[in-house]
């Protein structure tokens, strides 16, 4: 039975190199998904809303011809909640540091209201996906992401990204908060853990985030201290915490 990755924005897998180094030796079969446009090709004809990277996922998933183990980080936390409300044969257990964003009280962070934004956001993404490696690297550095990570997802991001970036962002919100798929409370037909990282200040307050949890039937892991991008710091904690979510899952 594979344990699934998804990872976020603007970002690709590179983010989850430390976390699975640390899980590899207890646990060999680890997979990553790039949602389209986040290190992966946009297929002819893809929307690019929440739901259409909900229908992307729960296609994957189906592939394996077994559930899984899926863990999910920023809006992949949100594409793996919203699997499992709509397609929960498809998961054995469930991990987000997402679940914010489904609260009532939820707002959007500074960053994605500029890219809702029209105009504000096309200028952002040209001047951030434009620009070298190296600054690329440097903006995810100063907003919390480890270095050597860094360097590797800057290398990976491009304006297809930047268009993935806008048309995500934007049909989010547009479905009006929360706004990303079917009642929560669904989710707790499998086991879910959320992901607490404290120092995360996109994720929603600490609040909104236990609540969510509670909602979801959702078992709740702090990472004390940890930021936005906890698996690129001392993955070791979550590491163990993945380890004995799985290991309490009969």
């Amino acid at each position: 039975m594979p344990a699934v990755f998804v990872h976020g924005n603007p970002e690709t897998a590179a983010v989850w190199e430390p976390l699975l180094a640390e899980l590899t030796p207890s646990r060999p079969d680890l997979v990553c998904l790039s949602p389209p446009g986040f290190g992966a090709p946009v297929p002819a004809g893809f929307g690019g809303t929440p739901a259409a990277y909900r229908d992307w996922l729960a296609g994957e998933l189906a592939a394996f011809g077994e559930p899984v183990d899926l863990v999910g980080h920023d809006f992949g936390g949100g594409h793996v909640v919203n699997v499992v409300l709509s397609h929960p044969h498809l998961v054995r257990s469930w991990v987000s540091d997402a679940l914010g964003m489904y609260d009532p009280g939820y707002e959007w962070h500074e960053l994605a209201r500029r890219w809702q934004t029209p105009g504000v956001g096309e200028a952002d993404v040209a001047a951030r996906f434009g620009s070298t490696v190296e600054e690329r690297a440097a903006v995810l550095v100063e907003r919390g992401m480890e270095g050597a990570v860094a360097a590797r997802v800057a290398a990976g991001q491009d304006e297809a990204m930047g268009r993935a970036v806008l048309t995500l962002y934007r049909s989010a919100a547009a479905a009006g908060a929360p706004g990303l798929g079917l009642p929560l409370e669904r989710a707790a037909a499998r086991p879910g853990l959320a992901v607490l990282a404290t120092a995360d200040h996109v994720a929603g307050t600490e609040e909104q985030r236990r609540r969510s949890a509670a909602r979801a039937g959702a078992r709740v892991v702090v990472l004390e201290g940890a930021g936005h991008w906890w698996m690129t710091h001392d993955p070791a904690p979550a590491a163990a915490a993945l380890t004995g979510f799985w290991a309490s899952i009969g």
